[in-house]
C-alpha cells in the first residue's frame, strides 16, 4: 500500500501550483499580450499595489461547464484574478481581467470571484478598482454568463455612495459589460488601448450600413470628449495606474471615514497676488480658470475629472490646508464659461460624489448664462440644468462659493448661491451679479426709451451706466445678505481655508425619505 504524501510533499506540490497559477497560459499568449502594447493582468496589479502587498483569492478556482470542448480547457484562476492590497498604506480590493485566458470573458466562476470581492469591498468599507480587459459574456456559458454580469450591476448600485468605485478600462469593453463601467464612479481609459460600445462594428454595420473602426467608435478619445464616458485618459498603462493611485490618495475609504488628511507645507495664509494680474477686471475678456486653482490650491496641485469633455466647467479634487476640496468652477476660455445641458451634468455628477464622500465643495463662479439657442432647449437643457441645481440643493457638506466676476441669471442661482444653500458666499471687488448683463438689460428696460431718442447709442450708454451702478455695484449683493464678504483676491487662499475650517463640524439633519426623485 502507497503511503501518503507528506506534509512537506504536499507544501511542495501546491508551491508548484501556485508557481504554475502565477505564471498563468503558455509564454506565447504573454506574448501576444505584449504585442498589442498591453500589460498582463498581474503585471497591472504589481503597479497598482504597494510593493508585495497583494493577497489573491480563490487562485484555484475554475468552470465547471463540460460542453463545447470546455471540459479539457480549465484554467486556474478562470480568466480572472481577486484580491485586495495596499495603495498609498491604505486597503483597496480589486479584480483584473486576464486576457490571456478566455480572453477575458465573464463565465459563472468568473462572476461568482467578482461577486465575492465586491461584497467584501463593500462590507469592509475600502475602495474597489475593475481593471476591465475582457471581451464580454462567455457565450459558452450562455444565460449563467449574463446573469454573472447582472449580479455584478447589482452590487455596484449596492456600493454606490458607500465605497469608491473605479473602473479602468485595458482593453475591449462590449456588450452588457460596459454598463459595470458606466455605473462606477470614475472611468479611466488609455489611448489607443481601450474600447467600450454596447454593440460593436460589425454589428453596426450589418443593422444600420455604418462602418467604423473601434477606436473611432468607443475609444479613449470619443468617451472623453464626447460621450462623457471617460473621467480619465491616459498614453499608457503605467501613467494610467499612477492617476488610480493619485485619486485613490484624494478619496476616503468609505462614506463614514472622512477624506485622508496630509501633511501640508504650503502655509494657509499664503497670499495669492497672482490673481490681481491673472484675471482681467474686463468681464468679457477670457483667462483659464485652472490657473486660479492652481494659484489656490495646496502646492498648485490638483486632479482634473473629464478635462476634456464639456470644457466649459472645470471639475476637480484638490486639497486645501492638507485636506480634499471638490472644486466646480466656470470656464471662461471655453463658451466663455456659460452653462449647458453637458456641463450642468458633468458638474451634478461631481457635486453628487463629493457630497455623497463627505468632500467639502468650492464654486468659483463666472458665468454669464445657459446657453443660448434652439439646440440647447430641444435637447433637454431645462432637465440637465436641473441636475445641477438638484444636486447642490441636496449636498450636506460644507460648501464655500466665491464669485469672481460675473453671475447672471439663473446660472448664478445653480452655481451654489446662498439661495439654494450654501453655506458661506465671499466675492471678489469686481463682482457682477444680476439678472444679465448691464447690456441686454438697457436693450429691455429702457427699449422705448432709447428708439425715441435723438440719440439711441448716447442714451443707452447713459442707461447701461446707470444700470450697472445702481443694480450691479460690488457691493449690492453684500448689502442684501447674499454674499457674507467682498474680499481682497490676494486673501483667497487663506479665506477659504478658514471658511472650511469653520465648517468641519457642520451637520445637516436630511428628510425622512427613501430617496429623492432627482431630474435624469
Amino acid at each position: 500500500m502507497r503511503a501518503q504524501p507528506s506534509l512537506r510533499e504536499r507544501t511542495a506540490e501546491l508551491a508548484a501550483l501556485r508557481q504554475q497559477v502565477h505564471e498563468g497560459p503558455q509564454a506565447q499568449a504573454t506574448a501576444a499580450q505584449h504585442a498589442k502594447g498591453k500589460l498582463t493582468a498581474r503585471e497591472r496589479i504589481d503597479i497598482l499595489f504597494d510593493k508585495d502587498t497583494f493577497t489573491e483569492v480563490e487562485a484555484l478556482r475554475r468552470h465547471r461547464v463540460t460542453g463545447f470542448s470546455m471540459a479539457e480547457r480549465r484554467p486556474y484562476t478562470d480568466g480572472v484574478i481577486t484580491g485586495w492590497g495596499l495603495v498609498h498604506g491604505r486597503r483597496v480590493f480589486a479584480y483584473a481581467h486576464d486576457f490571456r485566458i478566455f480572453g477575458g470573458t465573464l463565465g459563472e466562476a468568473h462572476a461568482e470571484k467578482i461577486h465575492k470581492i465586491m461584497d467584501m469591498a463593500d462590507s469592509v468599507g475600502a475602495p474597489l478598482v475593475g481593471l476591465c480587459d475582457g471581451a464580454g459574456a462567455r457565450i459558452q456559458e450562455g444565460v449563467s454568463a449574463l446573469a454573472g454580469y447582472g449580479g455584478i450591476f447589482r452590487r455596484n448600485v449596492r456600493s454606490s455612495g458607500v465605497i469608491p468605485q473605479i473602473s479602468v478600462i485595458l482593453g475591449p469593453c462590449a456588450g452588457g459589460a460596459a454598463y459595470s463601467p458606466a455605473l462606477t464612479d470614475f472611468v479611466f481609459m488609455v489611448r489607443e488601448t481601450s474600447q467600450m460600445f454596447i454593440t460593436g462594428p460589425d454589428v453596426i454595420k450589418a443593422v444600420t450600413g455604418e462602418e467604423i473602426t473601434q477606436e473611432g467608435l468607443g475609444g479613449a478619445d470619443v468617451h472623453s470628449t464626447r460621450t462623457g464616458v471617460a473621467s480619465f485618459v491616459s498614453d499608457d498603462e503605467e501613467s494610467c495606474m499612477e492617476d488610480v493611485r493619485y485619486l485613490l490618495s484624494l478619496l476616503p475609504s468609505n462614506n463614514r471615514e472622512v477624506p485622508p488628511v496630509v501633511r501640508c507645507d504650503d502655509p494657509p495664509h499664503r497670499r495669492t497676488e497672482q490673481l490681481l494680474d491673472l484675471v482681467p477686471a474686463n468681464p468679457a475678456l477670457p483667462y483659464d480658470v485652472r490657473e486660479v486653482i492652481a494659484a489656490v490650491m495646496d502646492d498648485g496641485d490638483f486632479m482634473e475629472v473629464h478635462e476634456q469633455w464639456a470644457t466649459n466647467v472645470v471639475c476637480a479634487l484638490a486639497r486645501l490646508d492638507g485636506r480634499p476640496v471638490g472644486i466646480v468652477a466656470n470656464q471662461p476660455v471655453s463658451l466663455a464659461g456659460v452653462l449647458d445641458s453637458s456641463s450642468a451634468e458633468k458638474a451634478a455628477r461631481f457635486v453628487q460624489f463629493c457630497d455623497a464622500f463627505g468632500i467639502p465643495l468650492v464654486t468659483l463662479v463666472d458665468v454669464p448664462g445657459f446657453l443660448p439657442g434652439i439646440d440647447q432647449e430641444h435637447g433637454g437643457v431645462i432637465r440637465h440644468g436641473a441636475k445641477l441645481l438638484y444636486a447642490y440643493c441636496n449636498a450636506t457638506v460644507p460648501r464655500v462659493q466665491l464669485i469672481m466676476r460675473k453671475a447672471y441669471g439663473g446660472a448664478y442661482i445653480v452655481m451654489d448661491s446662498r439661495s439654494i444653500g450654501t453655506d458661506i458666499s465671499l466675492a471678489w471687488p469686481v463682482n457682477e451679479i444680476a439678472v444679465m448683463g448691464a447690456e441686454g438689460a438697457a436693450n429691455i428696460v429702457f427699449r422705448r426709451e432709447i428708439a425715441a431718442a435723438d440719440d439711441p447709442a448716447a442714451i443707452r450708454q447713459q442707461r447701461i451706466k446707470e444700470y450697472r451702478e445702481e443694480l450691479m455695484h460690488p457691493y449690492y449683493a453684500a448689502e442684501r445678505g447674499l454674499v457674507d464678504d467682498v474680499i481682497d483676491p490676494a486673501e483667497t487662499r487663506s479665506r477659504l481655508i478658514n471658511a472650511l475650517e469653520t465648517l468641519r463640524s457642520k451637520y445637516t439633519p436630511v428628510p425622512n425619505r427613501k430617496h429623492g426623485n432627482q431630474p435624469q
